[in-house]
């Protein structure tokens, strides 16, 4: 539906919009204490741990208070989100760690992203018709070899400063002891039940002996998740890929048709990169390189954006979003053709970020008309991405900042639970493009994302650190598939264009535009009139639901700041203060 004719809408882009001015002064001074925002972040002066789930959060911080640093609490809080978020926090899963370590003044990123198995073909994932089937999706041949483990204990063997025993330690009392069901995770059960019935020992880990989901308010009890977490605390992280724990992994695969073999686990390695910078009005942001394709366009948007003044378009009005929309449009096709893994392609990445190219491409935008996707690139395969990834970003009170971000893919994963070890894993076999010699196909044809044995797919995940005059200011980071990398885009322009405090920085409505479907998706509180204009220049609008769940923080004059996203029901920010002034039952 058009609100307005495109000519009236042109030209109000044309034209401009006056910025809002402040209204006059009262007469006299306010009786009352004032705060510039409706929401506030949390604060504190030690540490600050920002996550999906309020129980891991506190797991981490309370690490934090126990003289630990944010590489500590980074291993504790992953492990606990893999009992407290079992849809998205992992032991079987994947991710990315970017990271500033203070003592040393540097940024270092850890690639720890799923890998092919050697027996994975493209062939095996595609019907006659060459349509990717379930099983790139669903079961034991949906799982590429995990890296969360690996990731976790290489941070820790070069960063972390407390036993590596101590840090398993908490997720393993919550896996034996039980957790509490929250609605959240309630819920989650109900609606993920199709998936999770792929393994009886699946349905046995989450659902009570007559089939029923837990309630709110039940306790689930996760023994099998237990002995994992008891093995990988006393035998050590290795056990993972080359001791008992890895026996189990193969010993299922093997008597259900998967591909991991012991040989795959013990080849696998997590492992550092280098990380991609690009300076934003004054301030350097750093980000993930490939194979996550989410730090370049990023970097891209970033540097396209920088020519336009945001600021004084205002926040989401028709014509910043317009601009928006229009970069989101251009990087993401650029990441769907250029993107792999740097261990077997060879990226042009310093081509894509740098400042030259983001000038040439910006080019192609028009300030007056909605450009077709069609007119841009085919579809980004990276649209297959399931929104229930999870991110977290820590600070301590040496320095130190994380920002992580960690996947089983689409929800639950493959929803296979590995018998004896109760954890699930991935299914991230699926993000390959499966249909590269496929005749006539729209989409996951990008050659740079093949398909090939020990091979790291493309994620969208982008874990990122942002510095004011050299210090670390910001960690930025999110679920949502492929609107992870606009999630923390717009989280970004709402601080720095937009002098937003970190948590309306992160609750403000967001919009999300790839290059295939034309739709710009729009989170409600986005004003209507504003839908008009862009309706008016060619754009077509769509109601989404919550684009992203963004957990971030923000330094400043000697405070942390903590923002958790409410787009999540359990997220909580968590401060080493805060711990201190709880009431018992809330710690």
């Amino acid at each position: 539906m058009r609100f307005m004719k495109a000519a009236a809408a042109a030209a109000l882009f044309v034209s401009g919009f006056a910025p809002m001015t402040a209204p006059a002064a009262l007469g006299q001074a306010s009786s009352l204490l004032d705060y510039d925002s409706i929401e506030i972040p949390v604060a504190d002066r030690e540490g600050m741990v920002v996550s999906q789930n309020e129980i891991a959060a506190h797991v981490g911080a309370r690490i934090l208070e126990q003289g630990g640093n944010a590489f500590d609490a980074a291993v504790a809080t992953a492990l606990a989100l893999a009992v407290t978020l079992p849809r998205a926090g992992n032991l079987g899963g994947s991710g990315f760690l970017l990271a500033y370590v203070a003592e040393e003044d540097k940024v270092i990123a850890i690639d720890y992203r799923s890998a092919a198995p050697a027996a994975a073909e493209m062939e095996m994932f595609l019907d006659r018709e060459g349509n990717v089937t379930d099983e790139a999706g669903y079961g034991y041949k949906a799982s590429a070899v995990p890296g969360t483990i690996a990731g976790l204990a290489l941070a820790h063997e070069h960063y972390g400063s407390l036993p590596w025993e101590d840090l398993v330690r908490p997720a393993l009392e919550l896996a034996r002891d039980g957790i509490v069901v929250s609605r959240d995770l309630s819920e989650a059960l109900r609606w993920g039940r199709r998936r999770l019935e792929t393994s009886p020992t699946t349905m046995e880990t989450f659902y009570k002996a007559d089939g029923e989901p837990y309630q709110y308010g039940e306790t689930l009890v996760q023994p099998e998740l237990a002995w994992t977490l008891e093995r990988i605390a006393t035998a050590g992280p290795e056990d993972f890929y080359t001791g008992e724990i890895a026996h189990k992994i193969a010993d299922d695969m093997a008597a259900n048709g998967g591909l991991i073999t012991l040989e795959d686990l013990a080849r696998y390695e997590a492992k550092f990169r280098e990380p991609l910078r690009t300076t934003y009005r004054g301030y350097e942001v750093v980000t993930m390189p490939p194979s996550s394709s989410g730090g370049t366009a990023l970097i891209e948007m970033l540097n396209m954006l920088e020519t336009f003044d945001i600021g004084a378009m205002g926040h989401n009005s028709a014509a910043s979003l317009h601009v928006m929309s229009e970069v989101m449009k251009l990087a993401y096709a650029d990441r769907r053709e250029y993107i792999g893994d740097p261990d077997f392609v060879d990226v042009p990445v310093d081509t894509i970020t740098s400042k030259a190219f983001a000038h040439e491409r910006v080019q192609d935008i028009s300030r007056e008309q909605s450009t077709p996707a069609t007119e841009i690139e085919p579809w980004d395969p990276m649209a297959f991405e399931s929104p229930d990834t999870t991110h977290f970003s820590i600070a301590d009170q040496y320095g130190n900042v994380v920002s992580n971000t960690y996947t089983l893919g689409s929800s639950f994963g493959s929803g296979v639970v590995i018998d004896g070890a109760g954890f699930l894993l991935d299914n991230q076999m699926k993000n390959f493009s499966l249909r590269l010699n496929v005749r006539g196909a729209t989409y996951g044809t990008n050659p740079y994302n093949k398909l090939e044995a020990g091979k790291r797919m493309l994620s969208s995940m982008t874990p990122t650190i942002v510095f004011r005059d050299g210090e670390p200011y910001m960690a930025v980071g999110s679920p949502g598939g492929s609107t992870i990398i606009n999630t923390v885009l717009q989280v970004i322009l709402n601080v720095v264009d937009h002098d937003m405090n970190i948590q309306d920085a992160t609750e403000a409505p967001r919009i999300h535009q790839n290059w295939k479907p034309d739709e710009l998706e729009f989170e409600r509180g986005i004003s209507v009139d504003t839908l008009r204009l862009l309706v008016g220049i060619g754009h077509e609008v769509e109601l989404s639901k919550t684009i992203g769940s963004s957990q971030n923080l923000l330094i400043e004059d000697g405070l942390i700041y903590g923002a958790a996203d409410p787009r999540r029901p359990d997220a909580r920010a968590v401060g080493v203060e805060n711990l201190r002034v709880l009431a018992p039952e809330q710690q």
